[in-house]
């Protein structure tokens, strides 16, 4: 490829040559300049990847565990997920998943001419990266390496066993009894996934709630749900001193309680993996969340540098690969200006019931300055209960907020982060063509209520007075 008018891309042609022979030839010439350079395999470094690809980019990914290997452990996370719901929706006993053929991910990308180079990559100027050994030029650079676990410096735990979330499916032993720490997305969903399986759960939480950014009227009943399903809730409860205790493991609260487990698990949310990359060497400014980035995800310090997924400093703890990778191909490959826009994606906790949050609760509406008006909205029963919808407007009736609770949370909640992106006030959510009887239905219908919408458009004047005279 060379560049043509204006900085244009345009490929030279290559008779008689395979994209594997192609890649091949470009792996064994790392000091070549790069169109496109990936740090990171997972979700949304390959959603960018594919992107690039089908603009004809030459692109190289660095991807430092095996091909695909997040995302790998992603599925075997979800598939003993669905084994817990499944033995709880049918009244059978759980039964383990059977681990699911080995499949090479990154084969497809390969096949369309990315080219994987297996090794951690690291910065040593404002457009070079070096990885085992190899240096490797680029015209842009997109850093999608991730966030690694946190793990609390708490006294005695260097010397006894723990594990990561992301293990506990290929354990060959069934664990007697978890201790779960942390009370977060994913500490909630662990421990009742597991208490289904029939496995004691114990989850200890140092914050005064389980799920502290979530409504807590809605929290309230998923609490009784986890403590109905076997979940021994420990909330408020520091960790002094961690332990050994027999085989297993020991924690001790600052309150003097002691709680004994077979494993520990942390499960204490994510941070942004920065430290191996050296961003200072490619003047990449960051901050404790990430990447400091502009709107359209392009790096601050280093214009040839974008940053997607929860390594970017979004202000969004739970990102959308897709959309991110919709906004750098915008803006990267394009030249157009992308944006995230103000919405966030909704936070789902996918449990009996789920729970989703969509921008602020009522408590942050009224802490930012808010006199929020607020609807509760029941929705129909499901197996795990009735369910319940609060929606939070300003005075205009636009929404500020949701926390929805319900077997269809997390469809509701992406029907409302919709609605938000489009700047709808609830009169117009009310006036969207959804399917009768649904929960998304129910919801809309309900937000008609929201006081203080004005209707300035031709067409939703007619349809007001159409409902109007139908009255």
């Amino acid at each position: 490829m060379e560049l043509g008018p204006g900085g244009a891309i345009t490929p030279l042609p290559c008779p008689g040559r395979s994209a594997d022979s192609m890649a091949e030839s470009k792996a064994a010439r790392p000091d070549a300049t790069w169109d496109v350079a990936i740090i990171g395999g997972g979700a949304t470094g390959l959603a960018v990847a594919a992107r690039c690809l089908e603009t004809g980019r030459r692109v190289v990914l660095f991807e430092r565990e095996a091909a695909g290997g997040s995302l790998k452990q992603s599925q075997a996370a979800d598939a003993l997920h669905q084994a817990a719901h499944r033995a709880a929706l049918s009244g059978q006993p759980a039964r383990q998943p059977v681990a699911a053929p080995a499949e090479d991910i990154l084969a497809p990308f390969q096949a369309r001419g990315l080219v994987v180079v297996p090794a951690s990559a690291h910065f040593i100027a404002l457009d070079c990266l070096e990885a085992a050994g190899r240096t490797y030029s680029f015209r842009h650079a997109v850093i999608a390496a991730g966030s690694g676990p946190v793990v609390p410096d708490t006294y005695g735990l260097a010397s006894v066993p723990w594990l990561l979330p992301e293990a506990l499916p290929g354990l060959e032993e069934v664990p007697e009894h978890l201790l779960i720490l942390g009370g977060g997305r994913q500490a909630v969903e662990l421990a009742q996934t597991h208490a289904l399986l029939g496995r004691r759960v114990s989850l200890v939480q140092s914050q005064p709630n389980i799920l502290p950014d979530h409504e807590m009227e809605l929290v309230v009943p998923l609490r009784e749900a986890l403590r109905h399903c076997g979940v021994t809730l420990h909330e408020n409860s520091a960790v002094a001193t961690v332990e050994h205790a027999g085989a297993g493991v020991a924690l001790v609260l600052e309150g003097g309680a002691r709680l004994e487990g077979s494993h520990l698990v942390l499960a204490l949310g994510q941070a942004p993996r920065l430290s191996p990359l050296d961003l200072a060497a490619a003047g990449i400014e960051a901050t404790p969340a990430g990447v400091r980035v502009r709107q359209d995800l392009r790096s601050t310090g280093n214009r040839r540098v974008w940053a997607v997924g929860s390594v970017a400093d979004t202000g969004s703890a739970e990102p959308a690969p897709g959309q991110h990778a919709a906004v750098v191909a915008d803006a990267m490959l394009h030249g157009l200006q992308a944006s995230l826009g103000p919405v966030a994606a909704p936070r789902l906790v996918r449990t009996l019931p789920a729970l989703a949050q969509l921008g602020l609760t009522e408590a942050q509406a009224r802490a930012a300055g808010h006199d929020p008006q607020v609807l509760r909205v029941p929705l129909p029963d499901g197996v795990a209960g009735p369910g319940m919808a609060k929606l939070v407007a300003d005075g205009r009736g636009r929404l500020l907020g949701a926390g929805l609770m319900g077997e269809q949370a997390g469809e509701v909640a992406a029907l409302l982060a919709l609605a938000m992106s489009r700047n709808l006030a609830g009169p117009e959510i009310a006036a969207l063509p959804l399917p009768c009887g649904t929960a998304a239905e129910t919801v809309a219908r309900a937000a008609g209520n929201l006081r203080g919408a004005e209707f300035t458009s031709t067409p939703m004047r007619r349809i007001l007075g159409l409902l109007h005279r139908w009255q």
